[in-house]
């Protein structure tokens, strides 16, 4: 029989844990912990595919250990849990290696879509990245290179460039549509992110992350190019 995909919610409100436990327990296997901690316990006994972090906990809060997950288990799904009108947490999270976020109070049902999501990435990968290397099917990206094949960003020296599983859907979205320009929405649908709402500026955000990897200059983009008022462009000759 095939395991559940295994699950982390870790928030320091015993009412939401107790909740999250109970909605998504039917389709997964769910861990709880109240605080960073815990957690961390939690991750090296039995490692999850998904971890959902709340940014706003007493103690170590959940930035900090979105960052010590995506350095010592980067094949973990992240998603973290914001406050609706904090828009800094949403960045910040996102420059941690933060997969997607949802605001608080939340809908179950989004949240429940954004698991969804992010675990068919995080299987992908995983999937890809058990191929053959020699299978893949690299694309040159100015001084970097993508691999298609095992979903990994590789720089000018041959070291792999760690990006999330959402900032390889963007790169292979403007891969596949070289020299086009593409506004957020046909970015959105390109990339199957049926969740995102049409004011979601994560993109913008993943497009910055993603300068700041390939592009000689990030403030002076050569590749992924801003068409002002329009949208992007991936420029390949």
């Amino acid at each position: 029989m095939t395991s559940l995909p295994r699950l982390l919610f870790v928030d320091d409100e015993q009412d939401l844990r107790e909740i999250a436990s109970e909605y998504f327990g039917t389709q997964y296997s769910v861990e709880t912990a109240k605080n960073a901690a815990a957690a961390r316990i939690a991750v090296e006994r039995n490692k999850p595919d998904l971890a959902i972090l709340d940014i706003r906990m007493p103690g170590e809060d959940g930035l900090s250990l979105a960052k010590w997950l995506r350095v010592q288990h980067p094949e973990i799904g992240i998603i973290m849990l914001t406050t609706a009108a904090d828009v800094v947490d949403r960045i910040i999270g996102l420059e941690m290696g933060a997969d997607d976020y949802v605001a608080k109070p939340f809908d179950l049902r989004e949240l429940a879509a954004r698991v969804k999501s992010v675990l068919r990435r995080v299987a992908d990968r995983a999937e890809a990245t058990s191929q053959p290397k020699t299978a893949g099917k690299q694309v040159a990206l100015g001084r970097c290179m993508l691999d298609l094949r095992e979903h990994r960003l590789y720089g000018a020296d041959g070291n792999e460039i760690a990006i999330t599983a959402m900032e390889y859907d963007l790169l292979k979205v403007f891969v596949e549509h070289p020299n086009k320009v593409l506004n957020r929405d046909r970015i959105m649908e390109l990339a199957h992110h049926r969740g995102w709402d049409v004011f979601d500026r994560s993109v913008d955000l993943r497009i910055m992350r993603l300068r700041r990897k390939i592009e000689s200059d990030p403030e002076k983009p050569e590749l992924l190019k801003t068409v002002r008022g329009t949208g992007y462009m991936l420029v390949q000759s």
